[in-house]
Formats: C-alpha cells, structure tokens, sequence
C-alpha cells in the first residue's frame, strides 16, 4: 500500500511520514469516545486513512508505542466513518504494572469498551482489521504473523465506502511518540463461516 494515498481526518501539529513509517506524536486530551457510561464524548484524535469501497479485504500495520507511560496513552488500528460510527483496536497504557489490550466499536453515537489485560512492558502490536461487507474483524499480534481475535462487530454505517488506517492519542495530561509500520493490504484473511446456516 502506499502511505501517500493516506488522508487526515484532523492533521496533528506533530508528525513524520516516510514510505515505510508514520510518526505522531500526541496532544495532551486528545480521544476517540462517544457517551456511554459517564455521558462523555471526545472526537480530537488525530486519524490517518485511506478510502475504499473494496468489500473484502485486510488491513495489517505494526505500532510502537514505546514512549507511552500516562493513563490512557494509546495509537492502533481505526476505521472512523464520522464522530458516531467508528471502531478501533489499541494498546492503552494504564501504570507500570498492565495496560489494557482492546477495541472500542461506536454505531450511531454509543461507544463500547472491551478489554483485556496484558503487562506494562509489552511496547508493540500488530492489527489486523478486516472487512467482509458490513461486518469487521479486529485481531492482534505479538509477531505479525499468528493472530488472535479481539472482536468481531457489526458496522450500522459500514456497508458502503469506509475509511480505515491509524490513530494515536492521549486521553489526559501526556504526550508520547506512535510509531506505525510494516502497513499492507491483502486480500480478506477473515474467512466465510464454515458452521450454521443462516435462516
């Protein structure tokens, strides 16, 4: 793929783009968050996609997020349609003891959180997000090669052009460095089910 076909939903101040690796670093209160729970909402974070109306395919990149080390500090895989229907998948810092691996998905305004936790000093991910029409596949990776799904979802907003790649913010008072690299495009790796037919 080419970072070049990339485009800013929010430009951030502080950033570098090569052919093989995007650079960001963060602004104090930025997020992605939609109401649920305390009613909050957030829509700051800096976002780089590229667009497609391609209704089966993967998108892998690698992060690196050595430099985070305040609450919340986090960059990953994204697909943001508009303020109210998204999905990300990312490594959030937490204290020095775990983080919390996971993905939020927000259709029509209402934004979810789901989570595991994994220690402090793991500093990079891969993701693997991955589309077959309507409905998405988020996974993750120690090495780029055997992944692990976080969540499957259902996009309300997905089924026609979308846009997807990367995003790093920092949620409370802090700022750190992202790294994205090792993006590509392949053909859908989220294979048809093989079990019950539908009604």
């Amino acid at each position: 793929m080419n970072i070049c076909d990339m485009k800013w939903t929010r430009e951030p101040a502080d950033y570098k783009i090569r052919p093989d690796r995007v650079e960001i670093t963060t602004l104090p209160h930025t997020d992605l968050w939609q109401r649920t729970y305390y009613h909050f909402r957030n829509d700051n974070a800096p976002v780089l996609q590229m667009e497609t109306d391609e209704k089966y395919f993967s998108f892998i990149v690698k992060t690196d997020f050595t430099e985070s080390h305040h609450r919340f500090d986090q960059c990953g895989i994204v697909l943001y349609l508009d303020s109210e229907n998204w999905l990300k998948g990312s490594v959030e810092y937490e204290n020095e003891s775990f983080q919390h691996l996971g993905s939020v998905v927000t259709n029509h305004g209402y934004s979810d959180w789901a989570t595991t936790a994994i220690p402090a000093d793991v500093k990079t991910m891969w993701y693997r997000l991955s589309r077959r029409e309507d409905d998405y596949c988020i996974e993750c990776s120690k090495d780029g090669v055997e992944f692990t799904q976080m969540r499957v979802c259902h996009m309300w907003e997905g089924g026609g052009t979308i846009r997807f790649g990367i995003y790093a913010c920092s949620p409370e008072e802090s700022s750190f460095k992202a790294v994205f690299t090792d993006m590509q495009i392949t053909e859908c790796a989220w294979k048809a089910h093989d079990g019950q037919q539908p009604d």
